[in-house]
């Protein structure tokens, strides 16, 4: 039987039912990939607090002494520390999970199991250093007596799901486009350094030219970034670019999972 044969015999809800079957699994090379991250490391975990506090750092140093941004009452450090951490999450699990499958070639030839458990796993161990990186954020927070736990927070887990299936359609799209094509990484991660720059970091969405703002603010991962701002700093609810982001997460994770599984049967071949 062809890979092309077997693959048309396959039902989505098949796939699905495969992935969760797999599911220790997943937790195992979750943990595995946070282990290894870590191994021999003296400041361990302290490591997806350090990377997003010192990029905050160096930007309020830079955007308070040289280039004064204004962030009205919210402490620069703190407005940019709450946009570096899901961007981070963000960027990192993107080229950890378009890597994945080349950097584990020897497991994907040999041994049969759902391939996207490796992204999945790669996105989860990145999902890990968010909540690390979160604990600096809430002790920021206290520092400048700003408001914590308000009721807007509920929206939190909302912000992220949406954010977690945006970052997963594109991790998916990349992972397989990445193991026939080993360019697509560097495209990645040349998209995103410019990405960087193109979403509300450094400066906030209020510095942005009305006559583009709307344009803007189509982009699914600055609309995100402004949500996490909303809620987090302003205690308001996200605006009606998050609901807008939705679609877009959705159509996405749909693209990126039909596109996985459609070249999956050929990945061990390829490598």
């Amino acid at each position: 039987m062809t890979a092309t044969s077997s693959h048309k015999e396959i039902m989505p809800y098949q796939y699905l039912k495969t992935f969760f079957s797999a599911r220790e699994l997943l937790w195992a090379w979750t943990s595995r990939t946070i282990q290894a991250r870590y191994k021999q490391s003296i400041l361990g975990g302290l490591w997806a607090i350090i990377q997003p506090a010192a990029r905050a750092l160096l930007l309020t140093v830079i955007f308070t002494k040289f280039i004064p941004v204004d962030t009205g009452a919210v402490p620069y450090v703190i407005f940019s520390y709450v946009a570096m951490v899901p961007w981070m999450f963000f960027s990192t699990s993107i080229t950890d999970m378009v890597e994945c499958l080349v950097n584990n070639m020897n497991l994907v030839s040999k041994i049969y199991f759902p391939r996207e458990v490796l992204p999945v796993a790669a996105l989860l161990a990145r999902l890990f250093d968010l909540v690390i990186a979160s604990v600096l954020m809430l002790l920021l927070m206290i520092y400048y007596h700003m408001q914590i736990f308000t009721l807007q927070w509920l929206f939190i887990p909302v912000i992220l799901v949406i954010q977690i299936a945006l970052t997963l359609g594109l991790g998916l799209i990349g992972a397989a486009l990445n193991v026939f094509y080993r360019d697509v990484y560097h495209l990645f991660a040349f998209v995103l350094q410019l990405l960087f720059y193109a979403v509300p970091i450094i400066y906030p969405v209020s510095k942005v030219p009305e006559s583009i703002r709307d344009i803007y603010m189509l982009n699914p991962i600055s609309a995100i970034i402004e949500a996490y701002r909303s809620v987090i700093l302003h205690n308001q609810l996200p605006g009606v670019e998050l609901f807008r982001a939705i679609p877009i997460a959705l159509l996405l994770l749909l693209i990126g999972y039909w596109l996985f599984k459609r070249l999956e049967f050929y990945f061990a071949d390829v490598i």
